[in-house]
Protein backbone atom coordinates (compact mmCIF):
# COMPACT_ATOMS: atom_id res chain seq x y z
CA UNK A 1 0.00 0.00 0.00
CA UNK A 2 2.40 2.46 -1.40
CA UNK A 3 1.57 6.10 0.05
CA UNK A 4 0.09 4.46 3.50
CA UNK A 5 2.09 4.52 6.57
CA UNK A 6 1.71 1.44 8.36
CA UNK A 7 -1.12 1.74 10.65
CA UNK A 8 -2.77 3.50 7.90
CA UNK A 9 -2.33 0.34 5.59
CA UNK A 10 -2.99 -1.69 8.31
CA UNK A 11 -6.84 0.37 9.37
CA UNK A 12 -7.43 0.70 5.45
CA UNK A 13 -6.56 -2.90 4.86
CA UNK A 14 -8.84 -4.49 7.81
CA UNK A 15 -11.43 -2.31 7.02
CA UNK A 16 -11.28 -3.31 3.18
CA UNK A 17 -11.16 -6.74 4.06
CA UNK A 18 -14.14 -6.59 6.56
CA UNK A 19 -16.19 -5.05 3.79
CA UNK A 20 -14.83 -7.79 1.40
CA UNK A 21 -15.72 -10.84 4.03
CA UNK A 22 -19.37 -9.16 4.68
CA UNK A 23 -19.76 -9.31 0.68
CA UNK A 24 -18.16 -12.56 0.09
CA UNK A 25 -20.24 -13.89 3.27
CA UNK A 26 -17.06 -15.34 4.22
CA UNK A 27 -16.96 -15.95 8.38
CA UNK A 28 -13.20 -14.11 9.00
CA UNK A 29 -11.38 -12.90 11.85
CA UNK A 30 -10.04 -9.44 12.04
CA UNK A 31 -6.43 -10.63 11.17
CA UNK A 32 -7.31 -12.64 8.24
CA UNK A 33 -10.14 -9.33 7.13
CA UNK A 34 -6.32 -7.16 7.84
CA UNK A 35 -4.52 -9.50 5.72
CA UNK A 36 -6.56 -9.86 2.78
CA UNK A 37 -7.11 -6.09 2.73
CA UNK A 38 -3.49 -5.83 2.53
CA UNK A 39 -2.39 -8.09 0.39
CA UNK A 40 -5.55 -7.87 -1.81
CA UNK A 41 -4.81 -4.17 -2.23
CA UNK A 42 -1.29 -5.22 -3.56
CA UNK A 43 -2.98 -7.94 -5.73
CA UNK A 44 -5.45 -5.17 -7.21
CA UNK A 45 -3.07 -2.43 -7.43
CA UNK A 46 -0.96 -4.84 -9.58
CA UNK A 47 -3.86 -5.79 -11.44
CA UNK A 48 -4.89 -2.13 -12.31
CA UNK A 49 -1.54 -1.00 -13.24
CA UNK A 50 -2.11 -3.45 -16.32
CA UNK A 51 -4.78 -1.34 -17.50
CA UNK A 52 -2.82 1.91 -16.48
CA UNK A 53 -4.98 2.67 -13.28
CA UNK A 54 -2.42 4.04 -10.78
CA UNK A 55 -4.42 3.51 -7.49
CA UNK A 56 -1.51 3.52 -5.00
CA UNK A 57 -0.95 7.35 -5.78
CA UNK A 58 -4.52 8.05 -4.66
CA UNK A 59 -5.97 8.68 -1.37
CA UNK A 60 -7.12 6.46 1.47
CA UNK A 61 -10.69 5.69 -0.36
CA UNK A 62 -8.62 5.03 -3.72
CA UNK A 63 -6.45 2.22 -1.53
CA UNK A 64 -9.43 1.27 0.42
CA UNK A 65 -11.29 0.47 -2.81
CA UNK A 66 -8.32 -1.65 -4.55
CA UNK A 67 -8.09 -3.28 -1.47
CA UNK A 68 -11.58 -4.62 -1.53
CA UNK A 69 -11.50 -5.30 -5.18
CA UNK A 70 -8.27 -7.14 -4.24
CA UNK A 71 -9.76 -9.02 -1.20
CA UNK A 72 -12.67 -10.14 -3.01
CA UNK A 73 -11.16 -11.85 -5.77
CA UNK A 74 -8.77 -13.23 -3.11
CA UNK A 75 -11.34 -14.79 -1.34
CA UNK A 76 -13.08 -15.69 -4.80
CA UNK A 77 -9.93 -17.72 -5.31
CA UNK A 78 -9.90 -19.45 -2.63
CA UNK A 79 -13.08 -20.89 -2.87
CA UNK A 80 -12.26 -22.08 -6.44
CA UNK A 81 -9.37 -23.63 -5.28
CA UNK A 82 -11.17 -25.13 -2.22
CA UNK A 83 -13.98 -27.01 -3.83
Amino acid sequence: MQGLGWIAAIIVGGLAGWIASNIMKADTGIITNVIIGIVGAVLANAIFGLFGINAAAGSWIAQGLAGLVGAVILIWLYRAVAR
